[in-house]
């Protein structure tokens, strides 16, 4: 991807990692920029990797900019199987050019740079109808807690305060930051129950919220699963 000079952000579960979130993956994900001149150069990245579409919809630009996700299979020898999937557009997430301005670029041992979502971006992006997307919010969220809770800065807090969702954690930052826990309460209702103390509330209040996402991103794929029937269908 680098070496054709693709805009794409490395995401999905191997983005986990990079961050302190642990998780298996066999798929590699990206979010890419969806205009003619970068697809034209993902082309030519997906040729070195002898990758194949599979399944649907089709590689084309009008997909990615609905908010579907495009599946390729490689074929290299230095990446036998590895699958990648592309998307452009995703639920309650911000156009690529805000991503991009916010990523975060890793330098490996090996000298190579990795672009990845920012952390927030990446939260945001895992909040789906999945089962196995809501742990791993929570672990990347509370990896990133303990790796800065001595000196943390108040972008920081701020982003604790609405992403946490371990109940523990939350009473534990309101005492340390009362004032930001109480500005915070119109943008994160289920703050008011950390003000209060309530612990028990307050895991019902976490589950609310996460059986509401759910709920919403099942909602926004409603249409675009349609339309990947009818894609199946006609082929």
């Amino acid at each position: 991807m680098r070496k054709q000079r693709v805009h794409a952000l490395l995401m999905g579960g191997q983005a986990c990692v990079f961050y302190g979130a642990a998780e298996f993956s066999r798929d590699t994900d990206f979010a890419l920029l969806a205009n003619s001149a970068n697809l034209a150069r993902l082309r030519k990245a997906l040729d070195e990797l002898q990758a194949d579409p599979i399944a649907v919809p089709p590689f084309a630009l009008k997909y990615l900019r609905r908010g579907h996700a495009v599946h390729f299979r490689c074929q290299h020898p230095d990446a036998l199987h590895m699958r990648v999937d592309i998307m452009s557009r995703m639920r309650g997430v911000d156009p690529f050019a805000r991503l991009w301005r916010r990523r975060t670029t890793l330098q490996l041992t090996s000298g190579e740079k990795v672009d990845l979502l920012s952390l927030p971006d990446l939260v945001q992006a895992k909040k789906t109808q999945r089962d196995k997307d809501w742990p791993m919010i929570r672990r990347l969220v509370e990896a990133h807690y303990f790796e800065n809770q001595k000196h943390p800065t108040p972008p920081q807090i701020r982003f604790w305060f609405q992403e946490l969702r371990t109940s523990e954690l939350l009473l534990e930052l309101a005492q340390r930051h009362p004032a930001t826990c109480r500005r915070l309460t119109s943008k994160r209702p289920l703050l008011s129950q950390v003000i209060s103390g309530e612990s028990m509330n307050l895991e019902q209040a976490l589950l609310a919220e996460e059986t509401a996402e759910r709920q919403r991103d099942r909602e926004y794929w409603l249409p675009l699963r349609r339309e990947l029937e009818a894609l199946r269908h006609a082929v």
